[in-house]
């Protein structure tokens, strides 16, 4: 019977490897939902570099085993092994394929880079919002061109080659401090300690920091972008599902790093139109209440009233406090 070639044994291999990596590459199921316009950019590439690491492991995982059992040791046999010096040409070729593959996914990454606007963010326009959808009127009011001036970062993730050169329609000012995020709404006074955009809508966020770096991660829209004390940093992205998402702290900034957390949560055009109306009522309403009493008037027992439940004390020993 004659043998089959190496050569053939080695073509079938590579089909059977190439056939079995790429379908877990495009079906592993290992990241979150996408739910911006940037997730696919940085799941395709993920999804190729998956596809090569899954073949490179049944390469040499393959190779090994089939030395385990080709070359084992027979019972009996207690001679040396053939004497092997090198391959020239085999060293070469492992050394050439690791390089290009290298190479290519370097290049890949600056361009999904490049498409997500991180090379120039400085270069866009962003300082001031205006509205590009249509629905909703309460944020067709607010977000106009007439915006209080804000940071344009030079560092960050900004417009994308679609939106370059465009204003964002809703810009929110973010601050790290140890262990929060902090969200304001320049162009509306409303103030958050959750992030809230209307789906669809170009957002960009001006990061800063007010003690250590931080860094603003959201895993379902695959971005982070560091926050560093005395250098304004962007991210600017357009939500695509709605719902909630978690705010990650990614950078180790304190004891408490592991609970700086916080979400976003992705409206609707009319929800998000409805929870800016509600914010600026209430906190205007809170503001005039501020203006109007003075705590240096109140009496110990009136400054310390809403907070006795968190104090955990009662109203007689607010009142003893009063008295003395």
């Amino acid at each position: 019977m004659q043998q089959i070639p190496v050569s053939l044994w080695t073509l079938i291999a590579g089909i059977v490897v190439g056939v079995i990596s790429l379908w877990i590459g495009q079906n592993h199921n290992l990241l979150p939902i996408q739910a911006s316009e940037q997730a696919p950019l940085v799941d395709g590439f993920f999804n190729i570099m998956f596809t090569i690491a899954v073949a490179l492991f049944l390469v040499v995982e393959g190779t090994i085993l089939i030395f385990l059992f080709k070359y084992r040791r027979r019972r009996g046999d207690n001679t040396d092994g053939v004497p092997v010096e090198g391959n020239v040409p085999l060293e070469i070729f492992w050394t050439a394929i690791p390089s290009i593959i290298v190479v290519c996914l370097g290049i890949y990454s600056v361009d999904v880079f490049n498409q997500m606007g991180g090379l120039e963010p400085g270069t866009h326009p962003h300082a001031s919002a205006h509205v590009a959808h249509s629905s909703g009127t309460a944020l067709a009011a607010t977000l106009n061109d007439t915006s209080t001036s804000a940071i344009n970062p030079g560092i960050g993730i900004g417009a994308s080659p679609t939106t370059a050169g465009k204003t964002a329609d809703l810009v929110v000012n973010v601050t790290g401090m140890q262990f929060a995020w902090l969200f304001d709404y320049p162009d509306n006074g409303v103030s958050a300690g959750e992030l809230h955009v209307p789906v669809g809508a170009d957002v960009q966020l001006n990061l800063s920091a007010q003690d250590v770096i931080h860094s603003f991660w959201v895993p379902q829209f695959r971005l982070k972008q560091d926050a560093i004390p005395g250098v304004p940093t962007e991210l600017r992205f357009v939500a695509t599902k709605p719902g909630t998402y978690p705010i990650v702290c990614a950078e180790l900034c304190g004891g408490y790093h592991g609970s700086m957390r916080s979400q976003v949560i992705v409206h609707t055009p009319e929800e998000f139109d409805s929870w800016l109306a509600e914010n600026q009522v209430a906190q205007q309403q809170n503001l005039r209440q501020a203006v109007a009493v003075n705590p240096a008037n109140l009496s110990t027992s009136e400054f310390l009233a809403p907070y006795t439940q968190d104090l955990g004390i009662s109203a007689d020993t607010l009142q003893g406090m009063s008295v003395k």
